[in-house]
């Protein structure tokens, strides 16, 4: 399988579809007898109102595989554009989808998913810095899609910090770059308290901030069986580490810089939950996009055909398990 979507053969297209299907296979076995729609935030539903459920449960599966797949292919082109990997191929999109088939929860529509297709472009712009003549524009859009992902999930807001980790990783310091991202991010906002003001609703305006008042939480309730399927993962992204480490020093700097961002915006992700109360697994998608881009490094890097091929094998094997256990 790995060494197959090592290359750009147009049969992996095919291939890739097949295998979303296949790793969600489990959510055809356990549907929910309902779902709920709630992909946008309390606060963004004043000026944006959507139907309660109106969709099936099986329309709400199947459009959530449909999104899954798109976004890995913009996520594939990404990463093989900015040349992270040894060669283009089609390993960033795979390891989405198996990034995206950990938990059954990922398998339905949710406000992660959805801001997933802002986190993939927002990847595409800060690997575009060390090119880029000025940050002002590029800091600028993104603060305005870290806006939009807040109206749509309120975590999203913590992806402020990568505006100045990824300024002081790839640019010298210049104070209108690092004010140009949260202008942009205040444009969005802006409108939104016009709109409640015209429609006399502007002390409603401060409850979108509330959910940073929490507390971090000092009790986790995990049930630690349901994360087993993370090992195989993290033995993936260990070897990953020290295949990186390896090669560290003979990577384009712009790809040392690329890939320690890439970094700061998993760790900012995973951390982002305690932003909102009550917040599901699906939460994690959000970890997905930076995570399979080092997953995806291991295997276009290892050597061994028999290791890699073996250790994903086991992995979709022990993801598959624990789908339907």
């Amino acid at each position: 399988m790995i060494n197959q979507f090592r290359n750009l053969h147009p049969l992996n297209l095919l291939l890739l579809v097949a295998y979303a299907i296949f790793m969600r296979i489990a959510i055809f076995f356990n549907l929910p007898p309902e779902l709920s729609f709630e992909i946008l935030e309390p606060y963004t539903k004043l000026f944006i109102n959507l139907p309660k459920n109106p969709l099936s449960v099986e329309a709400n599966v199947i459009l959530a595989a449909c999104f899954t797949l798109v976004q890995a292919l913009i996520f594939n082109r990404i990463i093989n554009n900015h040349g992270l990997l040894a060669k283009p191929s089609y390993l960033p999109a795979l390891l989405y989808v198996t990034g995206t088939s950990l938990f059954l929860q990922f398998f339905v529509l949710s406000p992660a998913l959805i801001c997933n297709f802002l986190i993939i472009v927002i990847i595409d712009k800060f690997l575009k810095l060390s090119k880029a003549t000025s940050a002002m524009s590029i800091m600028f859009d993104v603060g305005m899609l870290i806006a939009i992902g807040t109206l749509i999930y309120f975590p999203f807001i913590l992806l402020l910090l990568m505006l100045w980790l990824s300024l002081l990783m790839y640019r010298p310091f210049n104070w209108r770059e690092w004010i140009s991202g949260i202008m942009g991010f205040l444009t969005i906002f802006i409108v939104v308290a016009v709109f409640y003001y015209l429609n006399d609703n502007i002390k409603h305006f401060m409850v979108i901030w509330q959910p940073l008042t929490n507390k971090f939480p000092s009790n986790l309730q995990i049930n630690y069986n349901d994360y087993l399927v993370l090992i195989p993962v993290g033995i993936i992204m260990i070897m990953a580490v020290i295949q990186l480490r390896e090669n560290f020093f003979r990577s384009f700097i712009s790809t040392r810089k690329a890939f320690q961002m890439l970094f700061f915006m998993f760790v900012v992700s995973a951390l982002s939950f305690y932003t909102k109360r009550g917040v599901t697994l699906a939460h994690f998608l959000l970890c997905v996009p930076p995570g399979a881009v080092l997953l995806a490094y291991y295997f276009s890097n290892a050597k061994k055909r028999w290791l890699y091929e073996t250790l994903f094998v086991v992995l979709v094997i022990c993801i598959q398990y624990f789908l339907f256990v």
